[in-house]
């Protein structure tokens, strides 16, 4: 049903009259006539009857009227629901309990009044695809891991470098170390799981072995972090790396250790990615508050790998 015969046939039944409708809508009576002749013949019943003061409805036409109304409401709030400025920015966090959270509440805290949409993607290419097409607007990835060629019409800057953590339970030989240096943990086992080969992290995690000999299992099934959790703290031989920013809660019989990771400590970088012709105004509000909210990048002491982009 085409809207335009709707719209005059809801201004012809408010104004009374075919010619106020026209003018109402910038358009000749006789496109109005034309109009409303479509819709009663794709109707199939009479809508209007002739009046000496103009038109009024048939029974059929009070009997569309409300539904008229309702299709120019839907289409309204459809229109709305894209339309740049009223619907909310949509950005991609990778993982609930991550950096990137952290970063959109503390985002949401100071701009209250921005709707937002929170997604949560798996990989970088079907990110970068969500970006190109619209269907979200800004996405946090590592940029960018080797032989992933970077598309021209995406932008990105660097927002965050979160320090790893090593995690052990309380019967591990580091559980009581203030700090540990990253060389010490040649020969640790740390378990992984879940590290799928070809995204962003996996390329981090196989530089990061490569460079400091470590030894990281991704073996066996991901049960979640919480299943992690317990591992760890049951088992003496296991330690895990973790975000700083990370938040988990476990329980306290656990007695989980986060130990700080130095000489050097190893840092995920966190990246923001948008389109470059992304019109949305929340999304230079968000780059703003990034660049206001978070530290600075390459601080001495630290490490990641060569492909990371230094924007």
């Amino acid at each position: 049903m085409d809207l335009d015969t709707v719209r005059t046939f809801v201004a012809a039944a408010d104004a009374g009259q075919f010619q106020q409708a026209a003018a109402e809508l910038a358009v000749t009576q006789q496109a109005v006539s034309k109009r409303i002749a479509a819709l009663e013949r794709a109707l199939g019943v009479r809508l209007f009857t002739r009046t000496p003061r103009g038109t009024e409805l048939t029974i059929d036409g009070q009997a569309f009227l409300p539904h008229a109304r309702e299709l120019l409401r839907v289409a309204e709030r459809a229109v709305s629901s894209v339309r740049t400025g009223h619907r909310p920015l949509r950005v991609d966090i990778i993982a609930s309990r991550g950096a990137a959270s952290g970063l959109m509440r503390g985002f949401h805290r100071a701009h209250p009044d921005i709707d937002l949409d929170v997604v949560m993607l798996f990989d970088i290419e079907t990110a970068v695809a969500a970006i190109r097409s619209g269907e979200i607007d800004a996405s946090f990835r590592a940029v960018a891991a080797p032989g992933r060629p970077f598309p021209e019409d995406i932008a990105s800057v660097r927002v965050l470098d979160e320090p790893l953590q090593l995690l052990t339970g309380p019967a591990h030989v580091l559980a009581g170390a203030r700090s540990v240096p990253l060389a010490r943990l040649a020969g640790h086992r740390i378990w992984m799981p879940g590290i799928v080969p070809g995204t962003e992290w996996a390329a981090y995690y196989d530089d990061l072995v490569a460079r400091f000999g470590l030894t990281i299992e991704a073996t066996g099934p991901n049960f979640g972090s919480d299943a992690l959790l317990d591992t760890v703290a049951d088992t003496p031989a296991l330690a895990t790396f973790m975000g700083g920013d990370t938040r988990l809660v476990w329980p306290a019989g656990h007695g989980l250790r986060r130990i700080p990771v130095t000489d050097p400590t190893p840092v995920y970088p966190h990246s923001l990615l948008w389109h470059r012709d992304n019109p949305h105004p929340a999304l230079a509000t968000l780059r703003a508050h990034l660049a206001a909210a978070t530290p600075g990048h390459d601080a001495a002491g630290t490490w990641m790998p060569d492909w990371v982009i230094a924007r």
